[in-house]
């Protein structure tokens, strides 16, 4: 769906709830997209991201929202996007990530409620080094703001 959205800096994590609404149609595939094709970011993707996308166009299968051949397809996409790193860039997850995590576990989940895998999310951009944080996840938007990235779009 993306491809060749041109070349763009270092510096933003997409959570799933982004990537998701680039890659398919739903009520935030504009302003998903108009997150990517209007910042100055490259988007930076780790493994886990991806294992997280895969699983997720798969559960839409499951739950028949997309055919198997839309799946098919929006995976060929995001995996041709991520190859020619055009505004997705792979990069591994960084060791300090789980130690991240633990810290931000215990320093904001009894406080926010927010869930293992949004935890893990913010870990990574942190660890990655990114300032700008893309998601769609209310809960995790706080967690991010708390740990001092900014948030995009905002909500």
């Amino acid at each position: 769906m993306c491809a060749g959205i041109g070349t763009a800096s270092l510096g933003a994590y997409a959570d799933t709830s982004v990537l998701i609404s680039v890659y398919t149609r739903d009520a935030n595939s504009e302003e998903a997209l108009g997150l990517f094709l209007g910042g100055h970011d490259r988007v930076l993707v780790t493994p886990f991201g991806e294992t997280e996308f895969v699983n997720t166009i798969e559960l839409l299968v499951f739950r028949r929202i997309i055919g198997a051949s839309e799946a098919a397809g929006t995976l060929l996409d995001f995996e041709r996007d991520l190859r020619a790193g055009s505004y997705l860039e792979s990069r591994p997850v960084p060791t300090g990530s789980w130690q991240q995590a633990h810290v931000l576990s215990r320093r904001y989940t009894s406080q926010l409620g927010t869930r293992g895998m949004d935890v893990i999310h913010v870990a990574l951009a942190i660890e990655l080094g990114v300032q700008v944080f893309y998601t769609f996840d209310k809960d995790q938007a706080k967690l991010a703001k708390r740990a001092g990235l900014t948030v995009r779009p905002g909500r």
